[in-house]
This record gives C-alpha cells, sequence and structure tokens, in this order.
C-alpha cells in the first residue's frame, strides 16, 4: 500500500511539473529552463544524498554509468521541454510516457521471456499512441513532426536513462546515485547552454516557478526511490508512470486543450499498457 501511496504521488508531482514546463515552455530556451530546473533539485537532493551514507560504493564504474545516465537525462529533459512547448499535450504525453515499452524491449532482447501480458501491454501502448495522433489528423490540425520528433527523442533517453541508472543503483547506495546522475545532467546542460551561447535572462526571470518545478521533479524521483524500501516496490514504478495522464488532465482542465471521445479511449489504452508492462 505504501508503495502505491508513493508512486501515485509521484506520478501527481511529474504530471504536475510537465503541466507546467507546457505554460512557460515558450518564455525561455528549452536548455535554459531545464538547466535551472536541474540545479535546483540536486541542491534539495543533496542534504539527503549527502545524510544517507553508502557513498563507499561508488565505484569507477558506478560513477561511469552515473555520469552516463545523467548526460543522457539531459538529453530527456530537453526533449521533453521542447515537446511540450509546441504541444499539444495530448499528443506529447502519451509519447513521452511510453518510456518502458522501449525498457521491455531492451530486455527481451537480452532474453527475458516475453509473455502473452507483454504483447498486450506493447500493442496497448503503439495502438494507443496511433490513435491519439490519428485524432491530431482527424481534426485537420496535422500532427505536428516536431512534437512528436522531441518526444520521441526523450522516450527513447527516458528508457537509457532509466536502465543506466538501475544498473548503478545494483551496485551502490540510491541516493548518491540520484545526486551524482543529476550533477552529470547539470554539467551537460551548462556546457550546452555555454557552447550554443543561449541567453539564460528570460529563463531566470521565470525563477520562482523554475524551483517549484526542480522541486517536483527531485520530490516525485524521491518517492519513488524511498518506495524501494517498502513491500512491493514494483507498485511505485507502475503508479507513477501514469503521470502523462494527470498532464493530460491540467491541459484540459487550464489551457483548454480538449479531447475528442476516440482521443480520450487512446490515451487510456496507452497509459494501461505502460501499466501492464510494468506488472510483468
Amino acid at each position: 500500500m505504501q508503495s502505491l501511496f508513493l508512486g501515485l504521488t509521484a506520478a501527481l508531482l511529474w504530471g504536475l511539473h510537465d503541466f507546467t514546463v507546457r505554460k512557460i515552455g515558450a518564455k525561455a530556451d528549452a536548455a535554459a529552463l531545464y538547466l535551472i530546473v536541474l540545479v535546483v533539485g540536486a541542491v534539495l537532493l543533496m542534504p539527503l544524498a549527502l545524510g544517507a551514507g553508502g557513498w563507499e560504493t561508488l565505484t569507477p564504474a558506478v560513477l561511469g554509468l552515473c555520469a552516463a545516465a545523467g548526460v543522457v537525462a539531459a538529453v530527456a529533459g530537453y526533449g521533453l521541454y521542447r515537446a511540450f512547448a509546441i504541444g499539444p499535450v495530448r499528443l506529447v504525453a502519451p509519447i513521452c510516457g511510453a518510456f518502458p515499452l522501449l525498457s521491455v524491449g531492451y530486455a527481451v532482447a537480452r532474453g527475458a521471456e516475453a509473455g502473452p501480458m507483454v504483447w498486450l501491454g506493447v500493442i496497448a501502448v503503439v495502438g494507443g499512441i496511433a490513435v491519439v495522433a490519428r485524432g491530431e489528423t482527424a481534426e485537420g490540425e496535422g500532427a505536428p513532426r516536431a512534437a512528436v520528433a522531441w518526444a520521441l527523442m526523450a522516450c527513447v533517453s527516458f528508457a537509457a536513462t532509466f536502465g543506466l541508472l538501475q544498473a548503478a543503483a545494483e551496485q551502490a547506495a540510491d541516493l548518491p546515485v540520484s545526486l551524482i546522475s543529476r550533477l552529470a545532467a547539470c554539467a551537460a546542460m551548462l556546457i550546452w547552454v555555454v557552447v550554443q551561447r543561449i541567453d539564460l535572462k528570460p529563463a531566470l526571470a521565470l525563477w520562482p516557478t523554475l524551483s517549484l518545478m526542480g522541486a517536483l521533479d527531485v520530490t516525485a524521483l524521491t518517492a519513488v526511490t524511498v518506495a524501494g524500501g517498502f513491500a512491493r516496490p514494483e507498485f511505485a514504478s507502475v503508479a507513477a508512470s501514469i503521470f502523462g495522464i494527470v498532464t493530460i488532465l491540467l491541459a484540459w482542465r487550464f489551457l483548454g486543450e480538449a479531447l475528442k471521445p476516440l482521443q480520450w479511449a487512446g490515451a487510456v489504452v496507452v497509459f494501461a499498457g505502460i501499466a501492464i508492462l510494468g506488472l510483468v
């Protein structure tokens, strides 16, 4: 029960985070926005990680995994911010949230058994996304190709990030791994901002909102991490993976991004498929 509650809490927090990205995404460069969010999250996470212990488990191999996870996480976050800035949420959220599909595919490629439930989850995710995307075309808007491309990049990168983090967490303590990877993401994003000469001033003007987003992100991540200490921790990951539904509902209620009935059905099918993949 505790794991499920923590997972639902994470879903709510990540859903609020992504909804906020949609609201402010067009006001500054995505890299500048995400850099500030990453830095705030790292500052908030640092006291917890430093007090948790387990730093002696960070071998050079683990540090390498953390660094790689951080760089890929920076790519994932940048893609997510770009995708939500373009929108619409009803199209972007299911694609970004479909990363468990790739994680399962990787496991199958490594020899894991793929039973009927796995294939049911795969069909649900792919079919649901197709229904939502088809709804965009049916409305005459045309599927926003750029949004889809950035969302796909985020999806692939999130799957790789969690794979690398899980590999690191198998050998070291969770919170130190989370902090090191976040610091690596900060460094990667900072390098991109400097190389591209991105102006930080528009993003800094939004610092109260970005600080809240950083707090939402790191609290959600911590909730899922803490669930590892309770029974059935996989329930937390499954529950957290439905964050896209929260984002879609918020965009529908507060941004006027309406969905046709068929698109609602497609979105529900996507996240039901994600839940199935998380439980098998």
